[in-house]
């Protein structure tokens, strides 16, 4: 039977939410049900065993993790605390784990990481580059030195957290892609992201700040311009190590 992974979903917009489930696994090369998904703003949330999984994703959120707690709403802090509980176990089973943007925020600052708004990006794509460690990384063999990536985040890392390696960088954000422990990995950029998926996002989060909602038109021209396939090796390359 194949394995099946486990996706931590932190979007309480419907539609957001399924889009980034189909788009994971369709950039994972695996089957819709193969990646199950577990919302962490819903009510009905049922703790996971995320060791009864081949591997756990986590995606993005329209959350911001180093806002302040005093100015989160409730439902930011319950979804923190139960990603906290799940994040905790992740780390300590050592189960194969890739979190996407959002993760910076939630897995690294758990594990001693700077992560505030320094290196905070509007939507855009960006160029990424692996470091000499990111070369000789095993799930990044097929990863070009070098790619395009969209991205749009808030919040990034300042100074990584202890015993972690760095292995993608880019000029506006040093701290492209990390690996936390053996199996373990965030990006910034959003390797589940094609241009179509972006601009439904886009539309999504029109009035979130990530790009001036009166230039809709004009971010949308440039990210167009920009060609993503080779960030979507690393999904592909994850489901194919672990999965």
């Amino acid at each position: 039977m194949p394995a099946h992974f486990l996706l931590l979903s932190s979007r309480p917009e419907q539609r957001a939410a399924d889009d980034e489930h189909t788009a994971i696994a369709r950039h994972m090369g695996v089957p819709t049900e193969r990646v199950v998904r577990l919302s962490m703003t819903d009510d009905a949330y049922v703790a996971p065993d995320p060791t009864a999984f081949a591997g756990v994703l986590q995606g993005g959120s329209p959350f911001t993790g180093s806002t302040p707690l005093e100015e989160q709403s409730d439902l930011q802090r319950r979804t923190e605390d139960r990603l906290g509980e799940v994040l905790d176990r992740v780390v300590a089973s050592a189960v194969p784990f890739m979190g996407l943007c959002y993760a910076v925020g939630t897995l690294t600052r758990r594990l001693g990481a700077v992560v505030d708004e320094t290196y905070g990006r509007g939507t855009s794509a960006v160029r990424v580059r692996l470091t000499e460690e990111g070369r000789a990384d095993p799930l990044l063999t097929d990863v070009p030195d070098a790619f395009d990536a969209y991205v749009g985040h808030h919040e990034a890392v300042t100074v990584a957290p202890p015993g972690s390696v760095r292995l993608a960088t880019s000029a506006p954000t040093p701290v492209q892609m990390l690996r936390t422990a053996p199996d373990q990995y965030v990006t910034q950029f959003h390797p589940e992201l094609d241009t179509a998926g972006l601009v439904r996002r886009m539309t999504d989060y029109r009035h979130s700040g990530y790009f001036p909602s009166d230039e809709f038109d004009r971010v949308v021209a440039e990210i167009s311009r920009a060609r993503v396939d080779d960030a979507h090796r690393v999904l592909e390359a994850f489901a194919r190590r672990y999965g």
